[in-house]
This record gives C-alpha cells, structure tokens and sequence, in this order.
C-alpha cells in the first residue's frame, strides 16, 4: 500500500518556540534526587495554601458530571457578575486565562497582524499570537519596569491590533497607573489588562469598562483562590464583543468541576482573602529578609512573587544551586531577565528556606 504526501503543516506552527510551563512535582524531585515531599515549588506562583476547603467537598458531592456544562455558563454568569461588579451580558469564562487570551487573539489577530506588549511580561501573549500567525512586538520597559508610553504609541502601525497590560505585571510586580492605562485605551486598539494578581493588590480597571469599549479585564482563580489544577479564568468587556466571544468559544469549554470549584470559592470568599492577607504578609516578610541578602536586589512588588536581581552572569549558576537544594524558582536564560531570578510567595518555613540558599548562593 504507497502512503500518500500527508498536507505540510502551517509554517508559523512549525517556527514556534514552545512555551514552558511548571515540571511537576515528580520530574523536580527527580532531578534534585529528594522525595516529592521536601521539594519547595515557588515557579509557578501558585496559592500554596491550596482551595478552600469547602470546594473537595462540594466536588465530592455533586452528581452531575455525566452531563455537559452549560455552553450558554448562566450560573456561571451569574455568580461571576457579583464577584466583578458587572452585568452579565459583559462576561466570558474561560479554561483558565490562557483561553481568553487564545480567544481574542483568534477573533482580532490573522497571519501578518501584531500585538504590542511592554516588555518582560507575560510570555503567553508573544506565545498565542505566534499561533495565530501573528508577531508580538516587544517594547522594553524602563529602568524600574515602567512602561514607556511614548515606545508603545511608537510601536504601533497599521497591523497593530492589541496591546496586552498585566497589572501587576508577571514578573516585575508593579502595577500601571489608570493614567497610563487610559493612554493606551485612547490610541483605539484593543487593549486586554490582565488582573490575574488582582486580588493582591486591589487596584482594577473594571470601572473604565463603561467609558471605553476596546477595553478587556481578565481575572483567574488560580492564584488567589488555589485553583490552577482546575483552570478557570474570566473575561470583562464589552458585550457585543462578550456575545460574539461566546458564539465562537468550544460549547463546553468550562467543565462542571471548574463551575463547581469557582461557586464554592465565591460562596468561601471571607476565608480565601484572609489567606491573601497572609500571602501578602508574607510577601512583606520576604522582601525584608531577601534585602539583607548580600549581591541580591529584590524588586518591589503588588503580587505574590518577589523577582530578584543576582549577581551578573551568575543567573544559572545560583538557579541550578537552589535546585540541587530542592528549591525550585523561576529562571530566564536570556534577554534583560538572564541575571533575574522570580519567588513566589509560599509559606513561612519555606521563605526561610530559600533566603537561607540565597544567601549562601549570592555570597
């Protein structure tokens, strides 16, 4: 039998870079060669205080997972209007944030077209428009990681279709000011502000969603309420652009146990945020200790990481000395980010831990 030439595949497809998620747990402690146990996992900024304890009950005790979700999410709908403080008929959830992000870039960005986003960031944005056969042109943030708004407003052209805004912003922790942000909106393009660390913070742009229509605020459950293994992301905009987003979105693209998990934390949210305080107070604890660390400089930071400036040219070393401990951070090999090392915040014996590394590391 002669085996037929299979279609080649799309060129842009063949030239991505793959992006790199979190290893888990198994490949690191196999790596560090210690238990699973006593690996310390802060690379992904995960809640290292997990869900709130009433979601494995209430994902235990519902009975429906035979049938589909609901493609049209009106419970879903619903319940998120109260949590944003925004009719309905303006909201879309997602598989995670990383959907609603593979969402709109695949209703505004076709082969040729770009997106602009201050750089570092987020690496999903560059990632998904590559996708789409789009280019992701970084413009470099300032000397604190500010963002340039004159380099941004240069950067745009007549292929230009979104801007991407993390506030805080993955991993530089700062966040941008409602001046800059209103900057960006005023040039017409859509612009997507990225709140996954909102809760950490407090400071939103939800209430310029009724002054400017190119405006989409994103929000996710992994961070603040523990469910990143369950991937539930939300998206706020305008709701002709939410109508067509649900038209075009897979019917079942949320799962009943997502639902489940994101009722329930909303039902819990008292108890979740008081775990935020701790975050966030540990955060602050953090940053007092790791500027005691001689050669490291911690940047301030509105999250629930910390990123760190090591020595130069030392980036590798010192990361791969915190693996052998066990210690697992977040590292970049290349570009302005090669002599920068990310912590999220875990919990206390563990901040002591890796300040501990750090300073016999930096030393």
């Amino acid at each position: 039998m002669t085996q037929k030439n299979m279609p080649s595949m799309l060129p842009h497809i063949q030239a991505l870079e793959t992006y790199e998620g979190v290893d888990p747990m198994e490949v690191m402690a196999e790596r560090a060669g210690i238990p699973p146990e006593k690996i310390i996992r802060l690379n992904g900024n995960e809640n290292p205080y997990g869900p709130s304890p009433k979601v494995a009950a209430a994902l235990g005790d519902y009975q429906n997972y035979n049938y589909y979700p609901d493609p049209g999410q009106r419970n879903l709908r619903r319940v998120l209007s109260g949590y944003l403080g925004v009719e309905q008929e303006h909201i879309v959830a997602g598989n995670g944030s990383d959907e609603m992000i593979d969402l709109l870039l695949r209703m505004y960005v076709g082969i040729g077209d770009n997106v602009i986003i201050p750089s570092p960031t987020f690496g999903m944005y560059s990632f998904s428009a590559g996708i789409c056969g789009g280019e992701a042109i970084s413009v470099e943030r300032g000397e604190n990681f500010e963002i340039d708004l004159e380099a941004m407003k240069s950067a745009i052209n007549n292929k230009s279709k979104i801007i991407f805004l993390t506030s805080p912003n993955n991993p530089t922790g700062n966040i941008v000011p409602e001046a800059q942000t209103r900057a960006m909106l005023d040039t017409g393009l859509l612009v997507v502000m990225d709140e996954a660390y909102f809760e950490f913070c407090g400071e939103t742009a939800i209430p310029l969603l009724s002054e400017y229509p190119n405006l989409v605020v994103l929000r996710t459950f992994s961070k603040w309420a523990g469910l990143a293994g369950l991937r539930i992301g939300v998206g706020a905009m305008d709701p002709d652009l939410a109508a067509t987003m649900m038209a075009m979105k897979p019917p079942y693209n949320v799962n009943l146990a997502a639902e489940v998990a994101l009722t329930t934390s909303l039902e819990d949210t008292p108890g979740l945020l008081e775990r935020v305080k701790q975050i966030v107070t540990e955060r602050d604890r953090m940053m007092d200790q790791l500027k005691q660390v001689p050669n490291l400089t911690p940047w301030p930071s509105q999250a629930n990481f910390i990123l760190c400036q090591v020595p130069d040219g030392r980036g590798k070393e010192i990361f791969e000395g915190l693996c052998s401990r066990g210690i697992f951070l977040r590292y970049w090999s290349s570009g302005r980010l090669k002599n920068f090392i990310r912590t999220s915040i875990g919990l206390p014996h563990e901040t002591d831990a890796v300040v501990e590394a750090l300073r016999e590391l930096c030393a």
